[in-house]
């Protein structure tokens, strides 16, 4: 199985159903940073607010503007194209005039801060991003969708990596298969770093597919290996679970964790390890190429809580939800737990 949608739920949703995107402002996410510019230096970091434009075109552009080369441009993720979002960019300007940034302003790019710093943007470097989402012609019971935004407020969500992770129609885990089964290795480098990425948090999801079936996805394991809340990697192993290890999970001080793949030696023990074994019965292969191209193993919380979160129903049979998450998590994880959502903007990238 290499379907995301074929994942299941924590909760049961079928009864509510959805539509995102509908137009762009339907999805507005703003990305915030871990710490604040230096406020001098070479390079020039630029808060923009954009829509209907992907990321990777937009800092061609700022590079051509600014006429240097596209590799001083950098920015920390991507942001979807059909979307108002608002991401940070930086441009080095080492010996070169600054632009009037002004003249890049449209109605669809507008710059909203302009700040020094003495370092490139470098991927992965963000605090979190917090997402306003607005879903249209809602079905179902009122008090069930109720329900379903309680539950995901009060315990939060199956922290699955997200359809987008894979590609379209699954085919970075296809390309991963082949490769991983004795086909060419792809030679471009950001190609090969995709396709590794994607089979890494397959296996993950499918660990966390397993837990949630067991119902304890979001409960203790003897052996599990715990994650400190806030943290990427601040690991203990609870080889028993007593009640001090229940409390700090029940406040979600720390979460027990699933495997993204690499060499060494699997930290976790006992029946965490067990289930984890038995789940990759089938996905040894992958996991002996993933040990070959040198990753080392890490591991990632099985569950996300949602901070700030807040909905509001509107007279139009319409839904907004407002939430914030951390790096590396998706809002596809939140949404899924609140209904069969239909993406009106047909780019299968995100929900």
């Amino acid at each position: 199985m290499m379907d995301f949608r074929e994942l299941p739920r924590v909760g049961d949703i079928a009864e509510c159903q959805a539509t995102i995107r509908a137009t762009a402002t339907d999805f507005q996410v703003a990305e915030h940073l871990p710490f604040q510019p230096e406020g001098e230096g070479s390079h020039v970091w630029l808060y923009v607010q954009k829509t209907g434009t992907n990321t990777d075109w937009l800092a061609q552009q700022i590079a051509r503007f600014a006429n240097v080369s596209p590799v001083a441009v950098g920015y920390a993720g991507l942001k979807d194209r059909h979307a108002v979002t608002s991401q940070w960019f930086s441009i080095n300007l080492q010996g070169l005039p600054e632009p009037d940034w002004s003249q890049m302003q449209s109605d669809e790019l507008q710059i909203l801060q302009c700040v020094r710093h003495s370092k490139k943007l470098k991927r992965g470097a963000l605090g979190g991003n917090h997402f306003t989402l607005r879903l249209t012609d809602l079905k179902g019971d009122k008090a069930v969708w109720q329900a379903n935004l309680q539950r995901v407020s009060r315990h939060g969500v199956a922290n699955y990596f997200a359809e987008q992770r894979f590609g379209r129609g699954g085919l970075n885990l296809q390309k991963a298969d082949d490769w991983f089964n004795g086909g060419a290795a792809p030679q471009k480098r950001n190609q090969r770093s995709m396709i590794i990425s994607a089979s890494r948090s397959w296996l993950f999801n499918l660990v966390l597919a397993e837990r949630i079936k067991q119902q304890n996805w979001d409960s203790p394991l003897p052996g599990d290996i715990m994650l400190l809340s806030g943290t990427r990697a601040s690991y203990f192993l609870a080889e028993t679970i007593d009640d001090t290890i229940q409390q700090r999970l029940t406040a979600m001080d720390i979460h027990p964790t699933g495997p993204l793949w690499g060499k060494g030696v699997a930290p976790n023990t006992q029946d965490s390890l067990a289930l984890e074994n038995t789940v990759l019965t089938d996905w040894q292969k992958w996991q002996t190429e993933l040990e070959k191209l040198g990753l080392s193993h890490e591991r990632r919380a099985l569950r996300l809580f949602p901070t700030e979160f807040d909905w509001q129903f509107a007279d139009d049979n319409s839904l907004t939800v407002s939430f914030a998450l951390p790096p590396g998590s998706y809002a596809t994880a939140v949404l899924r737990e609140l209904a069969l959502i239909s993406d009106a903007s047909g780019s299968k990238t995100d929900i």
